[in-house]
């Protein structure tokens, strides 16, 4: 794995993101749905806390990453840069990895923000600051596995809006998982249970820093992104 070539295509992708209207759209709209309901929940029904920003940020994250990944890979594929830039010496998972980096690193400044809602409720009242860590941390993985899918989702078409509802309808099914328990039989309920996004990040929004949720993001992240260089790999040849 060559590191520069990496930080390349990562520069790359994040100066076009922000050379163009789309991590200014991303930035606004985000921010824009997510504030209104933590100023309705801090304002209007007078409950000073992060909670609502971690329990709505998720459910944004649904949209929002397909949308900002489906023209990573798809529409490389269909002008025929991708063919091009597989011309230099750049293997498939140095794109893959340095695109879903420059997307990851797209919503880490759109979170950034949010921020102020911390500082807002703190001056307001007495907030635990290890949970609102881990719900930070949660955040960012939730984040991770949402783009790494979406990812996968880019690299298996080169028209975008097939890309967008193919990353859309996986990452919905993972956000569902433990939303549908008691409709399995008991013996897949637990595998359902440990494969939802949701469920591990509701344990790191508590502040439990545990290895097995780590470990879960972490791997859910190197799958989608190891299948994406394979579909990448099986157009080359």
């Amino acid at each position: 794995m060559n590191l520069t070539n990496i930080k390349y295509i990562f520069l790359k992708e994040l100066r076009s993101y922000f050379n163009s209207a789309i991590a200014y759209i991303v930035i606004v709209g985000f921010l824009a749905i997510l504030g209104w309901f933590f100023t309705t929940n801090l304002f209007l029904m007078n409950m000073s806390s992060l909670r609502v920003v971690f329990e709505i940020t998720p459910f944004l994250l649904l949209f929002f990453g397909p949308l900002i990944t489906m023209r990573l890979l798809s529409e490389e594929m269909k002008t025929g840069t991708l063919e091009l830039l597989m011309t230099k010496p750049i293997r498939e998972h140095e794109i893959v990895i340095g695109k879903f980096l420059s997307a990851w690193a797209l919503f880490f400044f759109t979170l950034l923000p949010t921020i102020s809602y911390y500082i807002t409720v703190a001056l307001l009242g007495r907030l635990d600051l290890g949970p609102v860590i881990g719900g930070y941390l949660g955040l960012m993985f939730v984040g991770g596995v949402f783009i790494s899918v979406s990812m996968l989702g880019s690299s298996l078409s080169e028209n975008q809006i097939t890309s967008a509802i193919v990353s859309f309808i996986i990452v919905f099914g993972l956000f569902m998982l433990d939303k549908v328990l008691y409709v399995v039989p008991p013996y897949l309920a637990s595998v359902l249970e440990y494969m939802s996004i949701d469920y591990h990040f509701s344990n790191i929004a508590r502040g439990v820093i545990d290895t097995r949720d780590l470990i879960y993001y972490l791997s859910m992240i190197s799958f989608s992104l190891m299948l994406g260089s394979f579909a990448l790999q099986r157009k080359r040849w």
